[in-house]
């Protein structure tokens, strides 16, 4: 029995100002939406992958939603690590200052969504 990792979720609190960061800041695109009565699903992708990200807006939250300590952050590879920070400070979206693990070069950053989630940009 073989598992494929599909999609993971995460609850914003202004649905239209995430879709916009993600197919900004990552060139996302919007595979679909379902609307509900009380909520809509929003799933993204990027154009060569099937993996999904699911945003999840619920009408009636009027509070922002606690991260907690538990979650960390989504990751997403890019060909060149230091453009992809350039156009993201370019854009106005604070990105952390470039990193990497110890004895080794740059090879990631950081950068937060409207909701505070945070997104990891890896060097592939």
């Amino acid at each position: 029995m073989n598992f494929k990792m599909i999609h993971t979720c995460i609850r914003v609190m202004n649905l239209e100002n995430s879709e916009k960061f993600y197919t900004e800041a990552f060139g996302l695109e919007i595979a679909r939406r379902l609307e509900f009565s009380d909520f809509t699903l929003s799933y993204l992708r990027a154009p060569e992958g099937d993996f999904e990200l699911e945003l999840t807006w619920n009408h009636d939250q009027t509070e922002p939603y606690e991260l907690g300590n538990g979650y960390s952050h989504l990751a997403l590879g890019v060909d060149n690590l230091e453009a992809a920070h350039r156009r993201h400070e370019e854009m106005g979206f604070a990105p952390k200052p470039l990193k990497g693990l110890p004895g080794k070069g740059v090879q990631f950053y950081f950068i937060a969504d409207p909701d505070g989630y945070l997104v990891e940009v890896v060097q592939q």
